[in-house]
């Protein structure tokens, strides 16, 4: 196995492009790129740029008709057919479409493949973790889900047992559909709550199919909640769930959105504490699954200030060569995003919250505090499904 990691990136990702105001802007994505370069860490992994998912992949998740009205959308935007969510305000149709989303997806399955056959140990695909795209139809700003269809191709491949993260402010909606009847998935998303969050799922109570009962894990979040809560709440449910089920690949999701600056969600994590995630969950693909970890990205909308430093520092963490929190970030790199967005951007790698403090489960908990609420109830759901004590 090789011990370098795979960054997957083809510059024309970012022509996935939903328009002026929409807040799904690709710089953010060109940024990262920038700042990943701008620290070397080009030089520390291999750059893949993966072919295009086909349509038998893109199947392996998503119904022929769906696929064939992306096709159609993408050819002919102003006769999306809106009833597999397609031309919507969320998911304008655009011309190309079907081509862009299909790259992207090809990344991911792309980084699936490499790490299953030992090509590299880690894959990084920062363009992906659209995580809301249905069977049927889009959702959430996303068209083709790549990290359903990347799990999707190891099970092909012949993997018995996967596991996927999901640590985006949003539920993880679209991979716990596709997984909802698969033992062989465990999905785990840590979300702000549905009440207050699209979209409006991802409640302890949804734990998989009857075949499959605790192969879907849900932690709903408070909104307000923080960097020692989010913590708190991820150490208290991950790594007993991953130590139990043993997942041959690690596939992760790692959406910006929670950061407290985000403007479309109401968590208030820092970029300290999802580095911190980060951290962790490498840790744990190489304590439960012999190393082999594929990372997505996903959503996050402050574009300048959170997404760029948060996925260059997971693929410096994926390289092994992590940026330490306090580093200054390069002037060229800043005079770029001035250039580009006319906004000034953050100069070091950190908000300050170096290093972040959180208090374990095992230490007790509150049973009025609504955070340990949250992971209670995620704990009771579950955690007796798989033969653990909640």
């Amino acid at each position: 196995m090789s011990g370098r990691a795979q960054l997957m990136w083809d510059e024309a990702v970012t022509g996935y492009d939903f328009g002026s105001g929409h807040p799904m802007d690709p710089v953010r994505l060109a940024l990262t790129r920038r700042l990943v370069d701008a620290f070397g860490l080009d030089r520390e992994v291999d750059v893949v740029a993966a072919k295009a998912a086909g349509e038998s992949t893109l199947r392996l998740v998503h119904r022929e008709d769906y696929i064939d009205a992306v096709k159609a959308a993408s050819a002919d935007p102003g006769a999306a057919d809106q009833s597999y969510g397609l031309g919507t305000m969320d998911d304008p149709a655009f011309a190309g479409m079907h081509e862009v989303s299909s790259l992207i997806a090809g990344q991911s399955v792309g980084a699936a493949e490499a790490v299953w056959r030992g090509e590299a140990l880690h894959a990084v695909n920062f363009a992906g973790g659209l995580h809301h795209a249905m069977p049927g139809g889009a959702s959430g700003f996303c068209i083709y889900n790549d990290a359903s269809l990347a799990i999707a191709r190891l099970l092909e491949l012949g993997a018995e047992r996967v596991a996927y993260v999901d640590v985006d402010v949003h539920h993880g909606d679209g991979v716990q559909a596709a997984f909802w009847e698969d033992p062989r998935v465990l999905t785990i998303s840590l979300h702000e709550h549905p009440r207050t969050l699209f979209p409006q799922t991802g409640w302890p109570e949804e734990t998989g199919a009857d075949a499959a009962a605790g192969s879907a894990v849900n932690v709903a979040l408070p909104a307000g909640t923080g960097d020692a809560g989010w913590l708190r709440a991820f150490h208290a449910i991950v790594p007993e769930l991953i130590a139990d089920f043993r997942p041959q690949v690690l596939v992760t999701q790692h959406g910006a959105d929670t950061h407290f600056e985000d403007p479309l969600a109401h968590l208030a994590v820092s970029l300290d504490a999802q580095r911190a995630v980060q951290v962790a969950c490498h840790d744990l693909a190489h304590e439960y699954a012999d190393g082999r970890w594929v990372a997505l990205g996903g959503g996050g909308y402050a574009v300048v200030d959170v997404v760029p430093r948060s996925w260059t520092h997971l693929v410096a963490i994926a390289a092994g060569r992590a940026v330490e929190p306090e580093a200054t970030i390069p002037e060229a790199w800043r005079q770029e995003v001035f250039a580009r967005t006319r906004q000034l951007a953050p100069a070091r790698m950190t908000d300050g919250r170096w290093p972040v403090g959180w208090s374990a489960w095992e230490e007790g908990y509150d049973p009025a505090d609504r955070l340990d609420q949250a992971v209670l109830a995620a704990r009771r759901a579950v955690f007796p499904l798989r033969g653990l004590l909640a």
